[in-house]
């Protein structure tokens, strides 16, 4: 549809750039000591270790704020500028698409979708809209925890930077509305007015947004608590499941509000939570121990060594 397939490479560059310049972060944090060592006719490995640098005492996540900073500003434009472009410039659906709906072309496991009480459309969207807020604005509870409010600075922009890049993946990803039109379930009642069906915004059931930020917002911040609480273990992933209720609620009036189906509600929640989880990693500071070498012996020939010690 004219320049959809364009519009997306604004924001596909910067977040592009953005990785490239944390992966460059974190790679310029090892410093190597020695050349490595070759040695003839011996069986046994040599290896030297590359020393990394380790955080600050008081700080566990890196934050380059400039570099940051412009991402946020960047793809905080391009969010804004999808709105009308990408998300609300779909033309109508027409009366001939209309007629041509096949409800037995919808996969089982969405099909029940199609059989709510219109009726009750309007307060679960509601109840979606309503709900989401509270959730975004929940990642304040880190500042609770004082080993974490200490870094409430670089958290809260990290915070909004995982949004930014939670809401471009929505605008803009291939699995978002700039390049999917499929229809949402409202479409397919014959009781609503026919002006309600027919409206551009309704090819953009794939994906759920709501879920994908709903469930990016809790992700981010058991992250960020498991982070800075090594002794919780295996304990975290138990946390990590109660994160998944609030983007399950709101995944849930979103179909029930015939917005979405449960697929897509389903596709939302898995990019959110790995945009949760990838952006505050990607802030992280390694204390990770590498070693490389090379050896060489009469009977196993040369070879290459590496040992990474994640501790």
């Amino acid at each position: 549809m004219k320049s959809h397939f364009l519009k997306p490479a604004i924001v596909w560059i910067c977040v592009i750039l953005s990785i490239t310049v944390h992966a460059q972060e974190a790679d310029s944090t090892l410093l190597i000591n020695d050349a490595l060592i070759v040695k003839q006719a011996l069986p046994t490995v040599d290896t030297l270790p590359l020393k990394t640098s380790h955080a600050p005492a008081n700080h566990l996540y890196r934050m380059n704020y400039w570099v940051s900073g412009s991402f946020c500003v960047v793809a905080s434009a391009a969010d804004i500028y999808a709105i009308p472009s990408v998300l609300k410039s779909k033309t109508n659906i027409t009366d001939q698409e209309l007629q041509g709906l096949n409800r037995n072309a919808i996969p089982a496991f969405d099909r029940w979708t199609l059989n709510q009480n219109p009726a009750n459309r309007q307060a679960y969207l509601n109840a979606a809209d309503y709900s989401l807020p509270v959730v975004i604005v929940s990642g304040g509870l880190l500042a609770l925890n004082k080993n974490i409010r200490k870094d409430w600075v670089r958290i809260l922009l990290m915070y909004y930077e995982m949004q930014c890049v939670t809401f471009s993946m929505y605008n803009y990803s291939f699995f978002g509305p700039a390049f999917e039109n499929k229809y949402r379930p409202v479409v397919y009642y014959d009781q609503l007015p026919v002006a309600e069906r027919e409206a551009g915004n309704n090819r953009n059931s794939m994906y759920s947004g709501h879920a994908a930020t709903a469930v990016a917002s809790t992700f981010f911040m058991v992250k960020v608590y498991s982070d800075y609480h090594p002794e919780l273990k295996g304990k975290k992933y138990l946390l990590y499941a109660v994160a998944t209720l609030p983007a399950f609620a709101i995944g849930y009036f979103r179909v029930m509000g015939l917005e979405h189906f449960p697929s897509d509600v389903m596709v939302g929640m898995t990019i959110g939570a790995l945009c949760g989880i990838i952006v505050p990693e990607l802030h992280r500071f390694k204390n990770h121990k590498i070693q490389l070498g090379m050896s060489s012996s009469p009977t196993g020939g040369a070879g290459l060594n590496m040992v990474w010690n994640m501790d």
